[in-house]
Parts: C-alpha cells; structure tokens; sequence
C-alpha cells in the first residue's frame, strides 16, 4: 500500500517533511499541499508532484489523501487535528499538539470519543538513536533507580520575534517530552531560574534560562537552555541513576587533528543534527498508517507537553517560584 500524504503547511518543516516523503520515505508519496501563501504551495507543489489545495479543510476532506501531516502555524493545528478526527484520517502533528491546554485537551476527548488512536505528534527525539540508548540503559535496568535528568539545549542564534516566553513552547518542550519519556512519569512541577543575560539578547529575552522539573517520583530534571549560544546547535542529556548514568552526547559529524589540537565538530542547526531522526519518525508512522495503527508520541502526550509548558509560561513570569502541574487523569485509551 502507498499512503497518499497530505501536507497542512508548506513553510521549512513542512517542506523538509514533504522532500522526505516524496523521495526517501518507502511506502508513501505526497497528494497534495495547502498553504497560506498559494504561491509557496504551488512552488512546493511543483517540486513534489503534488496537487494545490485550497485550504487545509478541502485536503483532510479529498479521498486522494490517505493521512494528513499537520506543519502549519501552531494555533492552527487543534482545528485540523481535530477535523482529521473527524474525518477518520490518520494524523502526524508537529508540536505542539496546541497551544492550549484546552485545546490539547479538546483533541484528546475527541480520540477518545471516537474509540481509536489517531493522532500522533512530532516529538522526534524519540527516534534519536542516542536517545533510544539512553532510554534502553533505563528501561533495561543498567543505571538502576533513575535520580536525576540533566539535559543541554542550546541554539546558534535565534530570530528577534522569538520570545521569553518561546522558550518554554518552542524549545524546552522536546525536554518536556524527553524527559516524561525517558523517566515514564508526569512531570508535576516547574521552576525557571533566570542566569546572567548574555549580551547577545534582544532586550525582551531573557537568555540563558534555567529550568527545573519534578516528576510524581521526585525525580530532579533539569534543562540548561541557551537561545544565543553562537558556537552551534547543541543537545545533550544525562540520566544519573542509583547504580550509573547514561548519556546523550553530540554525534561527531569531523574530526580534524591538526598543530597539536583536536576539534570536533557540532551540528550547525536542528536539521543536521535531527535529519535521521525526522527520517525515522517519518518512516515509522507511514509504515503504521498502512497497516491502520498510530505510531508515535499520542495525543495524551501532546496535551502533557502542552500542560507542562503552559505552567512554564506562569514560571517565567514568576523567575524562581515553583509552579505546580495538574492535569486530567490519563484516559484508558493511552495506557
């Protein structure tokens, strides 16, 4: 079977997304786009041999479209996740799921209702081969008890638009995600400690930020997250367990050893760093949807990422003062 993708958005992922599935993903082929911007979608279109929609309730809606890849602007994807429910179609949502914890949860209650699992959201370290170790080392034993979860997210630069408050919504959810993955727990409160600004800042970041997370357990997560790190794109994680640890390091892209030096390279930016794992994520959910299953993080998962990071915003107004998280009970369907 070839699953027949259609594809909300046509901006940097949804085009990188589109690429993937038109050229490397087996199984799967591009039907159509729609955008915003028609123009962008008609170049895309064009690139990827495939149809232009005029909007994204007309793509969810064709029978050419076997599932839908939802890459558009992110108070968008609620409404389409949604109408994709509806519509019985299998759904690949990048993160996040929504913008709300209301809206997270509007699409969870419609899963729910319609008795099968449906949606799955773009969390795509999962399929990191670094951080799958990692998570083999836990779930394997190997470190024992798990104690701590140290994790470093730091971006070469970032545009003017972006926001304090971005960091929480568009950064440090993969470690919101990463971390209630790794650890199998809920994450149930969350802490913002401000550093020293660096001085390559727009006046309205405040940049590094510190970030400290506690799971029903008591385990301690922590993220150092850095938006302007100039050096590179930089993901690391540490798990501290009761008997060892397990780490995530950078992959060496080069080496060179020259006049008494050894120096490394690091990724330039999140799509050489993640490439294979998008790829993988990409793969492994056409692969489901032709055999009819969700593959990957669910809705239940988008709403606690949503959740989490909803309280983040409150603790980043609120530097140093925990926030407590609180959610719904996890439906049967996710457990």
């Amino acid at each position: 079977m070839t699953v027949r993708v259609g594809i909300i958005g046509t901006g940097l992922i949804g085009t990188d997304h589109g690429q993937k599935l038109a050229r490397q993903i087996a199984g799967a082929t591009v039907a159509g786009v729609t955008d915003v911007n028609r123009a962008r979608a008609e170049e895309v279109a064009a690139e990827l041999g495939a149809a232009v929609f005029d909007s994204a309730e007309a793509l969810i809606a064709s029978p050419d479209v076997d599932a839908v890849l939802i890459a558009s602007v992110g108070p968008t994807h609620a409404e389409y996740a949604l109408a994709c429910i509806a519509a019985g179609k299998h759904v690949l949502c990048e993160k996040p799921l929504a913008t709300t914890t209301a809206d997270a949860l509007r699409v969870v209650e419609a899963e729910v209702a319609h008795g099968r699992r449906l949606v799955a959201v773009g969390f795509m370290r999962r399929l990191d081969a670094g951080y799958g170790q990692v998570k083999a080392a836990i779930d394997a034993g190997d470190v024992g008890e798990v104690l701590m979860v140290h994790n470093v997210h730091r971006n070469p630069t970032v545009p003017e638009s972006y926001t304090s408050f971005m960091t929480m919504t568009d950064s440090v959810i993969h470690e919101v995600d990463t971390i209630r993955w790794l650890t199998g727990e809920e994450i149930t409160s969350i802490q913002v400690l401000p550093p020293k600004r660096t001085p390559r800042a727009y006046p309205h970041l405040q940049d590094p930020q510190f970030v400290a997370f506690t799971t029903e357990s008591g385990i301690l997560a922590t993220v150092d997250f850095f938006a302007n790190a100039q050096y590179g794109y930089d993901v690391r994680c540490e798990v501290v367990g009761s008997e060892g640890t397990a780490s995530l390091v950078n992959p060496t892209l080069s080496t060179t050893v020259l006049a008494g030096m050894d120096t490394t390279e690091i990724p330039p930016d999140w799509r050489v760093r993640f490439g294979a794992a998008y790829h993988a994520e990409l793969q492994a959910w056409v692969d489901g949807v032709a055999r009819g299953e969700a593959v990957g993080p669910s809705a239940w998962d988008g709403y606690a990422a949503t959740l989490v990071t909803e309280r983040g915003v409150e603790a980043v107004r609120t530097p140093g003062q925990p926030v407590a998280v609180a959610g719904i009970e996890k439906p049967p369907l996710y457990r």
